[in-house]
């Protein structure tokens, strides 16, 4: 099972979630905490994570990433409701 590794306002928080995983579904279950998140869509980008690690795993921006984060993408940042998680993943959300 993937490990994701969360930082987020000076702390690092550790979790192991399961295969195929959505972080956004996941914290409104109370199953991933911390991770901020708004609509669960892709449509206000509170989610908005950058990733540290593991990019590799995932796959291309949809077009709801395309449209909301436009040139950030290039930075790497994510919307974490569009990320289905199948390896380990590191990331900062602000």
């Amino acid at each position: 099972m993937p490990n994701v590794t969360l930082h987020q306002n000076g702390q690092v928080y550790q979790q192991e979630v399961g295969a195929n995983s959505n972080l956004v579904v996941l914290a409104g279950i109370k199953k991933f905490g911390h991770l901020k998140y708004g609509c669960g869509m892709g449509k206000c980008t509170k989610c908005m994570v950058k990733v540290l690690s593991g990019a590799e795993s995932l796959p291309e921006p949809n077009w709801k990433e395309n449209k909301m984060l436009g040139e950030k993408l290039s930075d790497g940042y994510r919307l974490a409701c569009q990320l289905y998680i199948h390896e380990d993943l590191e990331i900062r959300q602000e």
